[in-house]
């Protein structure tokens, strides 16, 4: 009877043990395996990060001289320096004066972009930000700046996405939209300020879904693989992505195989439990 006792106790033991350990190994959960191996020697980065502008983009346009007055010619049309709010049928600006460094005075106006890609500039007219970066549109804004009729030879510009948002779904800690400054965001920063996956987290297919022109595209990237991450086209975040997480098969959600398989697990423990409590009190008497 003693030895009885002893092989239902070492069951129960057992099947406890099993229920309350995960059922992941660190192979499936661990971020970046073999990381440290495989860049040990640094390497190159080849993906850009500078974001293309996209439609629905709020840009912000400074323009730097140290002869405001010259701006005079576009205020006609209230973009720099003026303070008010107007719109048009595919173009809202607003503007306002951000004040001087030295002898430098600086303005900024913020212009959307339209569905075709196009802002509608005082004097400048109609400009196509298609398939350019901030960097670009500035520097083509400057050309015409310091080479137009005006002439305003000093002129620095610089263009700013105001409107970058991802938004992180599925099971993480924090999932929603969220808006960033600047242009530099990538996918594990993306997830960081999500809060992180969840333990129960399938870490080997997160989905990121793009906008790109007319078409969506889609990238799976497996966490745990660092080439997998730092490789994508999606490692860099840009405007509008969605990043989805799927959860693991094993998450406990009622009705799921996995709670079925708990819920049948805490049966049999509490099964055994009472089997051998009863053998113990028969021994006893």
């Amino acid at each position: 009877m003693i030895r009885i006792i002893k092989y239902v106790f070492a069951l129960v033991m057992a099947v406890a043990l099993f229920s309350t350990t995960s059922c992941m190994s660190e192979k499936k959960i661990a971020y970046l395996q073999g990381a440290d191996t495989l860049y040990a020697v640094p390497q190159q980065i080849i993906q850009a990060f500078e974001l293309e502008i996209q439609p629905d983009d709020e840009l912000a346009i400074s323009v730097d001289t140290k002869s405001p007055e010259l701006l005079s010619p576009f205020n006609h049309r209230t973009m720099i320096g003026s303070g008010v709010t107007s719109s048009s049928s595919n173009t809202n600006t607003r503007q306002s004066s951000y004040g001087s460094q030295g002898n430098l005075q600086s303005h900024l106006a913020y212009f959307l972009v339209d569905k075709n890609g196009n802002i509608d500039f005082p004097i400048f007219g109609t400009i196509s930000t298609k398939g350019k970066t901030c960097r670009q549109l500035a520097e083509d804004l400057q050309e015409r700046f310091r080479n137009g009729e005006e002439k305003v030879s000093d002129a620095v510009v610089s263009v700013k996405v105001m409107s970058f948002k991802v938004t992180v779904l599925g099971d993480v800690k924090a999932p929603g939209t969220q808006t960033f400054q600047g242009e530099r965001l990538t996918l594990l920063e993306a997830l960081g300020r999500a809060g992180d996956l969840n333990p129960s987290a399938h870490r080997k297919g997160v989905l990121v879904v793009r906008e790109i022109g007319d078409k969506r595209v889609t990238y799976e990237v497996d966490l745990r693989d660092p080439k997998s991450i730092f490789d994508s086209p999606a490692y860099y975040m840009q405007q509008n992505d969605i990043v989805y997480v799927q959860p693991n098969k094993s998450v406990r959600v009622k009705g799921s195989t996995g709670y079925l398989l708990i819920s049948i697990g805490a049966t049999i423990v509490s099964m055994l439990v009472s089997i051998t409590s009863l053998v113990i009190a028969i021994v006893r008497k």
